[in-house]
């Protein structure tokens, strides 16, 4: 992936960007849910991002690159917060009362949200009818392939599940919030190094509500399964380091409209996790939901593939 942000990136590592984001992060649900099985939450974030944040920092400098700007700092600490801290940690603090399929339906809406807060995409945005009916073919591919869970969600009287969800739609305002603030924020950085910081800042975050709440207290490090431990060396290596740096990336060479897109597929991935990891069994309604969807994707960015063409 090329991140020198004066060249134009090639057709190639654009998809496979995408596909890491579409894939990785479509799992990244599940993996946290199995992940709290042996961390409580703000030290699973904290763990998380602290190590992803040290370990892309060593990359950095060893690649040479200016880590140590203001500016690039400032921003990412700006950034992180609502990105990884509130977006991210809300979900992971919500997964400890509903599951991660539900989760990942809440979150689904960013792209919703990346049309209504993108003020300097507005014209382009409302102005077509692809993105627009993609946007609506997408709510009706997630309705349709949790329509069970949707109906079953009447009968929950636990004020768990309420707050949860509540959380969730703020969560993922402040993952939209975040990622459009560092978009547009002047000067443009690297991608390593705004992934670098922000990651970083967002493991002080984490460990300091981890103080703050005394989960330190409860935890004990020879009870954490090989599960879980499994589990959070996934996220910090392939949901962190490898799709985070991809997503930073694509925000920063297309539009947020389109990158928006992984909101639409990572409910795919885990249906198909649970699939084949779980044993769960699949719908012809879900089906439909996971055709919806990927249609869904492909007319959002209708408007790309023509001008290619």
């Amino acid at each position: 992936m090329n991140t020198d942000l004066s060249k134009t990136p090639s057709p190639a590592s654009v998809v496979l960007a995408f596909i890491i984001v579409y894939v990785v992060w479509g799992s990244t649900y599940f993996f946290i849910r199995h992940a709290l099985g042996g961390f409580p939450p703000l030290m699973l974030g904290a763990f998380r991002f602290t190590v992803a944040g040290l370990i892309m920092m060593i990359w950095t400098l060893y690649k040479k690159e200016k880590l140590f700007r203001k500016d690039a700092m400032v921003t990412a600490a700006i950034s992180g917060f609502f990105i990884l801290f509130i977006g991210n940690g809300v979900v992971i603090y919500a997964e400890q009362f509903v599951g991660s399929a539900w989760a990942a339906i809440i979150v689904s809406a960013a792209p919703i949200w990346f049309v209504l807060f993108d003020k300097y995409h507005w014209k382009e945005n409302f102005n077509s009818k692809s993105i627009l009916l993609g946007l609506f073919m997408g709510i009706v591919g997630i309705s349709l392939l949790f329509s069970e869970n949707i109906r079953s969600l009447r009968d929950h009287t636990n004020q768990h599940y309420t707050l949860a969800f509540i959380c969730l739609s703020i969560a993922s305002m402040s993952w939209v919030s975040g990622s459009l603030y560092a978009k547009y924020s002047k000067p443009q950085f690297p991608a390593v190094i705004s992934v670098t910081w922000q990651m970083f800042f967002a493991g002080i975050y984490f460990l300091a509500g981890a103080l703050v709440t005394n989960e330190y207290s409860s935890f004990h490090r020879s009870q954490v399964s090989f599960d879980a431990w499994a589990s959070i060396w996934y996220l910090i290596i392939f949901g962190s380091i490898v799709a985070y740096s991809c997503y930073v990336w694509l925000m920063q060479v297309r539009p947020p409209a389109q990158v928006s897109t992984y909101a639409y597929v990572n409910p795919v991935v885990a249906v198909l996790l649970g699939i084949f990891l779980a044993s769960e069994h699949v719908t012809l309604m879900q089906i439909t939901g996971l055709l919806v969807i990927l249609t869904s994707v492909l007319l959002i960015n209708l408007k790309k593939y023509l001008q290619r063409s």
